[in-house]
């Protein structure tokens, strides 16, 4: 007798010997390019991020560590989390408890935190997408997606028009995470519900004069 197992390899047999010798290639000719001047980058970036419902905190690099402090501080956050490589010049004027993140920690230990503070790698201002690729500044996923609070800072200067310039930026061999927006979802009546998934807040500092 057949068993089930056997009869779906050798349906996938079947199919290989019908498959093309070579792949055909696949077109990739994207639209590239694009470029808008730094005041209508960052005006496009923050109307879809607020449009996200994401909090925008545009500042000079110098004074990063000063609105970081201050969103964390609205936010009642007094126990973060960062990844071991942020820059921490960044948080010489938060007065609360930092944890360094490492593999130890398990995601028990993660969710009791107030908050995330993270850099990022990329992001594109047609669609409002922040990319992260674990770098030492961005950390682990489970990081940026257990805490309910989520500090990411972004350079203009990273911020592409769109999404293929963008995805040029990243590395394809590194783990990476898009965000656009806070977690959400829809229940079947289209409620909106939000933190399900990931934070619940998302704070989006960006520095524009990087």
């Amino acid at each position: 007798m057949t068993t089930a197992r056997e009869t779906v390899l050798g349906r996938v047999r079947d199919a290989l010997a019908l498959a093309p010798a070579a792949a055909t290639p696949i077109p990739r000719d994207y639209r590239t390019g694009r470029t808008l001047p730094d005041a209508e980058r960052l005006a496009l970036f923050t109307d879809r991020l607020v449009d996200y419902k994401a909090q925008v905190h545009p500042c000079t690099a110098d004074r990063t560590a000063e609105v970081v402090a201050a969103v964390l501080r609205e936010r009642g956050a007094g126990r973060i989390g960062v990844p071991a490589g942020l820059d921490p010049r960044w948080l010489a004027a938060y007065d609360g408890q930092v944890q360094r993140d490492s593999a130890d920690i398990p995601a028990p230990g993660l969710d009791a935190l107030d908050g995330v503070v993270t850099a990022s790698a990329a992001g594109c201002a047609e669609t409002g997408t922040i990319f992260l690729d674990g770098s030492p500044d961005q950390g682990r996923r489970a990081l940026s997606l257990v805490p309910d609070l989520h500090v990411c800072v972004v350079d203009l200067s990273a911020v592409e028009v769109g999404v293929p310039e963008a995805v040029a930026r990243l590395v394809p061999e590194r783990p990476t995470t898009l965000i656009s927006g806070p977690s959400a979802t829809s229940d079947i009546e289209l409620e909106r519900v939000e933190g399900v998934h990931g934070p619940r807040t998302l704070a989006v500092v960006i520095r524009t004069d990087v």
